[in-house]
């Protein structure tokens, strides 16, 4: 009889072991606002891994207002989840809201957008070499020289001052040497496609059409930069950058009304951020989780661990990169695209 009741005690103990190390967690996002199209593939990619973990997924939507994603964050902290990924509306709003999710023992990761807190996990992707890569590519394919435009992101988003970092890092030298002329630079409110073909407008208003290339710091808002252009007959003749890889402008890229979209796979973000988020429910500590390293690139230089995948620029002549990844389908690349234009589209 003891040895029954031993077998019995020893079973239950290990059933408890494993009940432990199959805790099943909860990760929650705050999303800033979920109208823009690549937060949907964020989402896909985020929550596969997490549910196939045997964790639960769940999501907030602030619709563009810092006060909601405050009160969101709230009613996550309530739901005692695991982890909240937040893409930060605002990034300085949002401390306060790090700070109670840190008090209630929840782990935080900074999705895409830095807010500075050493307490969180920053994923994103090398923002600072975006805008490398954006001006390289305008360099290269587009303009070196003339009068240049440029159509930064929202002023409360870390990431227009890191693209724009990166921008001026590559265009400096011809901007000294008098080649670049800055005749137009202004911040977007919500990386908004009609605010920034309201600041497209002014901008060619003001320098009677004189503009010879634009740097467009997303895809969106290259979408209100080119409309901008071709109300004056311009779109294809001046060279406009972009980023993330939206379907639009991969479009427009194959058309020639934009230069280059600055592909950020998503999936890869949203993957590896929602593994880092498993594994950090398992109890791997954050500085010790893959690719993970050092930085302290935001404003208050605040150090934080951080994991920064490298992008890819996408032209006319790598079109077939993102069509083979299956990330956007050939039709949708090349609708409107002359026969043999484009390789990619043959």
């Amino acid at each position: 009889m003891t040895r029954k009741f031993l077998t019995l005690a020893a079973s239950a103990l290990m059933l408890g072991a494993s009940a432990l190390a199959a805790h099943a967690g909860t990760v929650a996002v705050s999303w800033k606002t979920f109208q823009e199209e690549r937060w949907k593939t964020d989402e896909a990619a985020i929550k596969e891994v997490v549910e196939a973990a045997g964790h639960t997924y769940i999501s907030t939507d602030a619709q563009g207002s810092a006060q909601k994603q405050a009160a969101d964050i709230e009613g996550l902290i309530a739901q005692k989840v695991d982890v909240i990924m937040v893409v930060a509306f605002d990034s300085d709003a949002i401390l306060p809201s790090i700070a109670k999710i840190n008090e209630a023992g929840i782990k935080a990761i900074a999705y895409d957008v830095q807010f500075e807190d050493p307490n969180a996990l920053y994923i994103t992707f090398d923002n600072v070499g975006v805008g490398r890569l954006m001006a390289k590519t305008m360099l290269e394919k587009g303009k070196q020289e003339g009068n240049f435009a440029f159509i930064k992101g929202d002023k409360g988003d870390p990431n227009a001052t890191f693209l724009f970092e990166g921008i001026m890092e590559v265009l400096k030298p011809n901007i000294d040497a008098g080649k670049i002329k800055n005749v137009c630079e202004t911040f977007t409110d919500g990386w908004k496609p009609d605010n920034a073909q309201k600041n497209m407008e002014q901008c060619l208003t003001s320098n009677n059409n004189a503009i010879d290339a634009v740097v467009s710091e997303n895809d969106g808002m290259a979408g209100g930069v080119v409309a901008a252009l071709e109300a004056q007959g311009l779109a294809g003749s001046v060279p406009v950058t972009g980023q993330d890889g939206d379907k639009a402008a991969l479009n427009r890229v194959a058309l020639g009304t934009q230069l280059v979209s600055v592909w950020k796979d998503s999936r890869v973000l949203g993957k590896q951020a929602a593994e880092a988020a498993v594994a950090l429910i398992g109890g791997t500590a954050m500085d010790a989780l893959p690719a993970v390293a050092k930085f302290n690139g935001g404003k208050n230089k605040v150090e934080m661990n951080s994991i920064l995948i490298p992008p890819n620029p996408i032209t006319k002549d790598n079109l077939a990169d993102v069509i083979n990844a299956g990330w956007v389908s050939k039709e949708e690349v090349c609708a409107g695209v002359a026969a043999g234009a484009v390789a990619a589209c043959n």
